[in-house]
């Protein structure tokens, strides 16, 4: 367990100066960045995204520069933003947000700018009014820097599956006891209410200092045909003996994401139950094996979901097998057809295969996996056997 989840200010550092050497093999002077994931991934600044910009300059001379509004300024400061704090008044305001980062830079030093495509069309007019000798140049030289995680993050995602394989307990949990008292089952609402509050009560007890992100800990709860949708919301729907349910869930610490889904059969299984439920789990184990440094995204994704489609089932395929995690439950590289990117050592990768059978259930079951030099291993540990599934009625 973690005293605190804020990252050292020589972590900082250290990848600052890392990502100076990546602007200079792009031939970019600096690189600006205003979405909250990179702004905390390079400064350890976390705030709420709002229509005040917070974003970073950073280049290969000078100091690496976060512009913020005056009303956040402390609050930067009170994180030990790694960075030279700039404030601008309000927004919107005599002049854009921008201006004020412009002239704290000195406009001329840039002379190739890199942004990435989240960048706005009316942020990206911002950034060429306020750094008008620049060419920028699109680059993803953030989000590559993003992909291999540091030994002090991956520490940071293994906390958070500790957190997730807890609520995944405390979800059946709750089922059980239901069971137990005779009563009625809960709902997919409720169930979602008590994992959420499991999870933000063991992290604020656990930790002294907890980095606040939009999503801290929870996730989905879906049974019977509604879970036949991957990202349905929780509704007032009750459990009922027979059906599938599924736990999508996850928490961040540090901000570092993990995601841990299983799916339950509640009562005694059907042949169809075991069929659909064993292809999922042998596709998630092939897949898992799949993972490994130097193999495209696109080739694992392709051996994972074959086991679905050799099994009969390749129509019930609805996604990918995974996707990156890291300062988002959802980002690059991904796990898909159209990506080719080679899985390296420290990524993180959700393993997460399903099929979606329309008015019956969904079955997914997702490990957050870290690659390691000759493979990987999955953070969250909560068993998958068939056996440890089914939640005898």
């Amino acid at each position: 367990m973690l005293d605190t989840q804020r990252l050292p200010a020589a972590l900082y550092a250290a990848l600052q100066d890392d990502l100076r050497v990546a602007l200079a093999a792009e031939g970019l002077d600096a690189v600006i960045a205003d979405h909250p994931d990179d702004v905390a991934y390079l400064t350890g600044f976390f705030h709420h995204p709002n229509e005040r910009p917070a974003v970073v300059l950073l280049s290969q001379e000078g100091p690496t520069l976060l512009l913020v509004p005056e009303l956040e300024r402390e609050y930067a400061l009170a994180q030990h933003a790694a960075a030279e704090v700039v404030a601008y008044p309000e927004f919107p305001g005599l002049r854009p947000p921008l201006h004020y980062l412009g002239a704290a830079a000195e406009t001329g030093r840039a002379r190739r700018l890199g942004y990435s495509g989240d960048l706005t069309v009316d942020r990206l007019d911002q950034v060429r009014a306020a750094f008008p000798s620049a060419t920028l140049v699109r680059s993803e030289v953030v989000m590559h820097a993003r992909y291999v995680k540091r030994p002090e993050e991956v520490a940071l995602h293994a906390e958070a599956a500790r957190i997730t394989d807890l609520m995944l307990v405390a979800g059946r949990a709750l089922v059980e006891e239901a069971l137990s008292a005779g009563g009625s089952l809960p709902s997919e609402a409720e169930i979602a209410a008590h994992i959420g509050r499991v999870g933000t009560s063991t992290m604020y007890a656990d930790h002294a200092e907890v980095v606040v992100v939009s999503f801290l800990a929870g996730g989905l709860v879906y049974s019977g045909a509604n879970s036949a949708r991957p990202h349905a919301l929780p509704s007032g729907h009750r459990l009922r003996p027979g059906e599938t349910f599924m736990l999508s869930l996850g928490c961040a610490v540090g901000g570092r994401f993990v995601e841990g889904e299983r799916t339950f059969i509640l009562g005694e299984p059907s042949a169809d139950q075991r069929r659909y439920y064993e292809a999922v789990r042998e596709a998630q184990a092939v897949g898992g094996a799949a993972l490994r440094p130097g193999v495209p995204c696109s080739e694992a994704n392709r051996i994972c979901l074959d086991v679905i489609r050799d099994a009969g089932l390749g129509q019930f395929l609805r996604h990918r097998q995974g996707h990156g995690i890291g300062l988002g439950m959802h980002e690059a590289p991904w796990l898909s057809d159209g990506d080719d990117t080679p899985l390296a050592a420290g990524m993180v990768v959700s393993n997460e295969p399903g099929i979606y059978i329309p008015g019956h259930a969904g079955y997914r079951i997702s490990d957050s996996m870290l690659i390691t030099e000759d493979g990987a291993r999955p953070f969250t540990s909560y068993p998958r056997a068939f056996d440890d599934i089914v939640i005898p009625v």
